[in-house]
């Protein structure tokens, strides 16, 4: 039985009364809009609990994302290093809430960071973004490298895989507010798509589904995300040593800089027939 049978976990999608308005007609009717609600992800030592992030997501798959969230920062480095994923069971939160927060059990005092770091996730927003060399280098200091992937993928292959990630996004048909994620490997078969408010969510969704099946790196993995490609994006690919990163939209000049110090391939505006290779084309293989 459930130890909050009264809590109604949120539901990835919110009806709401609209109205509709055609030419100089107006009508009343009900909309589908993306949920978006705060999570909480915190650290738990021994029953002590640390606030570690607040996020605004869509609800669902809400372990990988805290899973994929701790492994892209560093804290855990596989997923042994996870002793539970839970939500809040404190009787002092009230029940709506407590599907809102993630408690993430760490075997060991040993492995709590210094929380100071993560200060910039309080809150985070679906467009944050960090800037500048000492980013990059405190992804040296995570223990990141270049990659030394030899990962091909030809172009006709390539074209096809938004639309694979289009066809797969069940909330975004309903709703059209969601940002998406797609793991495929070389031959363009897709492993797994995730769909959230935030893109970057979308992502430590991927990644945690990732880590909490053992298949941490994704050496010789296609990443593909419907959005801008940011730094934080190629943060966390990097650290899931994903060859290949490709967005139908724009890179931040960040990212850029990411993908060709740390020797990931980085496409984007992939639409159509057509795409811009940014870092390491090396990966794209001659037609």
């Amino acid at each position: 039985m459930s130890p909050w049978p009264f809590a109604l976990r949120p539901s990835r999608t919110t009806e709401t009364a609209i109205v509709a308005l055609d030419g100089l007609t107006r009508s009343r009717k009900y909309d589908d809009v993306v949920t978006e609600e705060p999570l909480e992800l915190r650290l738990m030592v021994r029953g002590s609990a640390h606030t570690l992030a607040v996020t605004m997501r869509t609800p669902g798959n809400d372990f990988e994302l805290a899973a994929g969230f701790v492994y892209s920062e560093g804290i855990v480095r596989d997923r042994d290093d996870i002793a539970q994923l839970t939500y809040c069971v404190d009787p002092q939160i009230d029940p709506e809430q407590r599907f809102n927060i993630v408690n993430v059990e760490l075997p060991s005092w040993a492995q709590l960071p210094d929380l100071t770091r993560f200060e910039r996730h309080f809150t985070i927003s679906s467009s944050c973004g960090v800037c500048g060399r000492a980013q990059l280098n405190s992804l040296r200091e995570l223990g990141a490298a270049p990659l030394a992937d030899d990962a091909r993928i030809a172009p006709q292959t390539l074209y096809a895989l938004p639309e694979q990630m289009r066809s797969a996004q069940r909330i975004f048909e309903t709703t059209g507010g969601l940002h998406a994620a797609a793991l495929f490997d070389r031959s363009g078969t897709s492993m797994a798509v995730r769909e959230d408010v935030g893109r970057h969510n979308a992502v430590d969704k991927l990644v945690g589904w990732a880590l909490l099946n053992g298949r941490i790196p994704l050496q010789h993995r296609i990443l593909v995300v419907s959005g801008r490609a940011s730094y934080e994006i190629l943060q966390k690919a990097l650290i899931a040593r994903i060859p290949i990163v490709a967005s139908v939209s724009a890179p931040s000049s960040l990212a850029v800089a990411l993908a060709r110090e740390f020797n990931l391939t980085l496409i984007g505006f992939l639409r159509g027939e057509g795409a811009n290779v940014y870092a390491v084309p090396e990966r794209i293989a001659e037609s």
